[in-house]
């Protein structure tokens, strides 16, 4: 460990309220690569124990001075260890200031001050400011922020903070100076300063109160050119926030930074957002529609957090999902109500069940409010943010969009401007409706994914349809028992004609077992149920082949007809993988599968991206999800199996399609647009599938031709799967036209190492050598090593040399960027899923990274609790 070879463990129920408060904080920062000298001002004031001493948190700083009320403070009435300052005796009152030096070009774990591309930037969520200065750096100390740059004026003319700029002017050395006041308390970790030689676009937005609120978007000049979109996003958040939550902007400038070098996707830091350049930068010719959506989804998070985060914090960070678990419950509905309702909430599912639901199932599973924690940015996971969503999700779906509204006014008007708990919340919620929502905690107590068990029985003569639903949760790590949850199941009953029976229901399933009852039923129905995925479970129900199929053409709830499709193609693939695993010569694919493909194919007036998703099916880490012992091999022989029989059989359709959606004009972003080549794209896929020269040539035809680069990357992945030349040029193409924008690049990276091809491994090595792969840019790592990670059979070769692969990547980057190379790690933890052999060979690649001398804390916890030693 490089910390301590007995790594602490903090508990929630450890929490005991800081001492002091600090009544105004001044910082002033002399910026230099090398060496930053940061003088802190410090006015405290004591709350707490008479004789407590002040601690200070601190890391990696050089102490060059300290002075209390003036005076020189000198060993021994301070002691330092490397992790905090001791201040022993100080007055009830008193001002403490301190200077350190630090090196931010050194600073490759990218957490406090550090440089990228030649411009200074911080992160300091969760615990980067202790990187910057001695500081009580904990979420529930909130101060006012006055701070003093001083730059070189032709390296660094930006100079930019938190707040508002109140003075600017040179020094007349070749130095400038700025200084920024923040009149809202804040945490440290919503500190920020950039300063840089940047490019900006500009806007104002008049808020619902008639002020004029300054908006700049910065990054490096060259990308100026893609910044507009980025701005007209952050117009749409602003508004909507006032319509939807009546949350009006409080200061008169807001600014966003894109940067290169960034281990997250953004962070909200008090009116100056910093981003990573992939989630803002946007132009047709290197920007997918996935990203412009990405994008404006990620800007709108990061908005919201103004409130939901910043005016209002988390008072520990146990509490990480009261803003998280929020803000992105607040930008999935923003981005709902943007395009589509119903794409929105598919993909806000998948990529649940895509990573949260195993990190439920496996050895690092956790409540969304964890109970311990050695490394804190290890709980930035899919449980506190997606399931975080989906807990407050329960809460809108039980008090109706107007009760949430209501729980939402009390909540800002109680707890504005203070650090609070997820209980705060709850209770506002509460308060706010008459509700009872006590039994609602357990969601946040207990970890793992309930599962509930669905019967129906139709009493003919009584025209009455009972429906019984029993719940249960498998155990997990320090929870062998779960006591049950509130669960909210919507439900419709469908007759024969496809139309809802009874009017909608929203049921409370609160004990291990239930039974509703819906009257006058007057035919036997079949059962829509957990309608929008009304809670995050895992549902079982008894439905045939031929009720999904009913379902999957008639529900009227599209996600139901979307997740109805989704479970038939589950069945299929899955009878399959038991077929290629008893030696089977011959695959055989139901015609049943077939017509409901070539249905969704010729189906017309649909949303398209949703017609899309309809004709895609279950990606390979899904299927291995719904089995006991996960065989990669013959999930992907199974599923590639059907993607080529229904290639095979409706190639026609599948061209007609494909050939009615083409563009007829240039490229433009809009979400009608979207869907056209969405759709027009899956075509593409399945019928490359088929690799024969036809289709290879429609995917060279496209990829030459597209003026876009949905349309060029989606055929640039069709290629990339396949073996031959016309592979390795179109991959040599891409590179020579993209080699000057590093964004596109990583989506070079991230077609090959994603690529489902039988020498995926070699090629992910060989390109670890490539001159444009820097493992220090975490956009860059994730793009090769998090993608391979991702692509199951290469993954998951049976020699175990995919793990060894990742294991090394892995022990490589922990010395320089400890959070991504802990992210890294979390791709060996579902390890008890598979075979023996392979568990075997993963468990030997955990247990020498927890060998490895000088491991830090953050892949160290990982790695031990993977191996059920935490």
């Amino acid at each position: 460990m490089t910390d301590t070879t007995t790594p602490t463990e903090v508990f929630r129920r450890d929490y005991r309220p800081y001492p002091f408060a600090l009544d105004h904080v001044e910082l002033t920062f002399t910026l230099d690569p090398r060496e930053t000298r940061v003088r802190s001002r410090l006015e405290v004031r004591r709350i707490g124990a008479v004789n407590a001493p002040l601690v200070l948190d601190g890391e990696e700083l050089t102490l060059r001075e300290i002075r209390l009320d003036g005076a020189v403070v000198e060993p021994p009435s301070y002691t330092t260890d490397g992790e905090r300052l001791i201040v022993h005796e100080v007055p009830d009152t008193f001002v403490l200031e301190i200077e350190v030096a630090i090196c931010p070009e050194d600073n490759t774990q990218l957490s406090g001050l550090y440089t990228s591309g030649g411009m200074f930037c911080t992160q300091c969520e969760a615990l980067g400011f202790r990187r910057i200065t001695f500081f009580p750096d904990r979420p529930d100390v909130m101060t006012r922020f006055r701070v003093h740059l001083i730059a070189d004026e032709g390296a660094y003319p930006v100079l930019l903070s938190n707040g508002n700029r109140v003075e600017s002017s040179s020094l007349g050395d070749g130095r400038h100076e700025a200084i920024w006041d923040d009149p809202y308390p804040k945490p440290s970790y919503l500190f920020a300063l950039v300063a840089g030689d940047l490019g900006h676009v500009e806007g104002t937005f008049t808020t619902m109160g008639g002020r004029e609120v300054e908006l700049y978007v910065w990054s490096e000049h060259d990308n100026v050119d893609r910044l507009d979109h980025a701005l007209a996003c952050l117009k749409s958040a602003m508004r909507w926030d006032e319509e939807v939550f009546g949350r009006e902007y409080d200061l008169d400038l807001f600014n966003i930074v894109a940067v290169n070098d960034f281990n997250m996707g953004a962070m909200e830091n008090k009116s100056l957002n910093v981003f990573n350049a992939a989630r803002v930068l946007a132009s047709p010719e290197t920007a997918t529609d996935d990203d412009y959506e990405m994008i404006d989804g990620v800007i709108a998070h990061e908005y919201f957090h103004n409130w939901t985060g910043n005016r209002i914090t988390c008072r520990d960070w146990f509490q990480l999902t009261l803003k998280e678990g929020l803000t992105v419950l607040r930008d999935q509905l923003y981005s709902a109500d943007m395009a589509s309702e119903a794409v929105k909430r598919i993909d806000d599912v998948q990529t649940l069940r895509s990573f949260q639901f195993p990190e439920d199932a496996g050895p690092t599973a956790h409540p969304i409010r964890p109970e311990s924690y050695i490394a804190m940015d290890n709980f930035y996971t899919a449980t506190v943010y997606e399931k975080g969503a989906e807990v407050l999700r329960m809460i809108r779906t039980l008090l109706g969009a107007r009760g949430f509204r209501r729980g939402m006014d009390l909540y800002f008007e109680r707890h504005d401007g203070q650090a609070v708990t997820c209980d705060d919340f709850r209770a506002a919620m509460a308060d706010a409706n008459g509700a009872d929502l006590e039994q609602f905690e357990r969601w946040y107590d207990q970890a793992g994914t309930p599962v509930v068990e669905a019967q129906g029985r139709w009493e003919e003569d009584a025209s009455r349809y009972t429906l019984h639903l029993s719940q249960s949760c498998p155990a997990t790590p320090g929870q062998p028992d779960k006591a049950p949850f509130h669960i909210p199941v919507a439900v419709g009953l469908l007759g024969a004609d496809g139309a809802d029976l009874v009017e909608g229901r929203v049921l409370e399933l609160r004990e291990p077992e239930q039974s509703f009852e819906f009257e006058g039923v007057d035919e036997e129905p079949v059962p829509s149920l957990l309608r929008g995925f009304s809670a995050p479970v895992r549902l079982r129900t008894r439905l045939t082949d031929d009720q999904l199929a009913f379902l999957m053409a008639h529900d009227s709830d599209p996600f139901n007809r979307w997740e109805a499709g989704q479970r038939l193609y589950t069945r299929v693939v899955l009878g399959l993988v038991t077929d290629v695993q008893e030696g089977a010569a011959d695959l055989a694919v139901p015609s049943r599968l077939v017509d409901a493909f070539g249905r969704n194919l010729a189906a017309a007036g649909l949303d398209r991206s949703l017609q899309a998703l309809a004709m895609g099916l279950p990606g390979e880490r899904l299927l291995g999800d719904a089995m006991e012992v996960v065989d990669p091999d013959a999930i992907h022989r199974a599923r590639r199996h059907v993607v080529r029989t229904l290639a095979r059989r409706l190639e026609e359709p599948l061209r007609a399609v494909y050939r009615r959606e083409a563009p007829d004009g240039p490229y433009r972003y809009a979400p009608d647009e979207a869907g056209r080549r969405r759709l027009r794209n899956v075509c593409l896929g399945f019928l490359s599938a088929l690799e024969t020269p036809s289709t290879t040539a429609l995917c060279l035809e496209q990829f030459d031709g597209a003026d876009n680069m949905t349309d060029e990357i989606a055929a640039l992945r069709c290629l990339a799967r396949l073996p031959g030349e016309a592979s390795e040029e179109a991959l040599e193409r891409f590179y020579r036209r993209w080699r000057a924008v590093p964004l596109v690049i990583d989506k070079w990276f991230t077609t090959q190492a994603g690529a489902l091809r039988d020498d995926a491994l070699e090629r992910v090595d060989a390109l670890l050598g490539h001159p444009d792969f820097d493992r220090r840019n975490p956009n860059r790592f994730r793009s090769l090593v998090g993608t391979f990670t991702r692509n199951q059979p290469a993954f998951h070769r049976a020699d175990g040399e995919g793990y060894r692969w990742v294991a090394d990547r892995i022990l490589e980057l922990d010395p320089l960027n400890p959070l991504v190379a802990a992210r890294t790690a979390e791709t060996l933890s579902p390890w008890r899923r598979f075979d023996g052999g392979r568990q075997a060979l993963i468990r030997a690649q955990l247990e020498r990274i927890v060998a490895r001398e000088g491991l830090s804390k953050n892949v160290y916890e990982i790695a031990t609790r993977s191996l059920g030693r935490g």
